[in-house]
């Protein structure tokens, strides 16, 4: 069902690309475990709580690059998600 509705996201984008700039992208200092899994591409529920767990225990991530630090979440990973996520500066 996930993989379903992550297509349908896709290709409304194509079809209405307008869409996607009025998107902002996921914060994964604040996104919780589902939101994670649902917009992240290759990330499912147990990696979704990794973040949770490695944020929980070492602090907010300062950049989008340190989410290489959870296990299982390598460069690939973050390349493939860089532009549906990132870090928003504390106010």
């Amino acid at each position: 069902m996930k993989s379903l509705l992550k297509r349908i996201v896709a290709v409304s984008l194509l079809f209405f690309p307008a869409l996607s700039m009025a998107v902002e992208p996921l914060d994964i200092n604040s996104a919780t475990s589902a939101e994670l899994d649902l917009v992240m591409s290759g990330v499912g529920e147990s990696k979704a709580e990794a973040i949770i767990v490695y944020r929980d225990q070492n602090g907010p991530f300062s950049t989008i690059e340190d989410l290489t630090k959870v296990k299982g979440i390598g460069p690939a990973l973050l390349e493939k998600n860089r532009m549906v996520i990132q870090v928003k500066e504390v106010e």
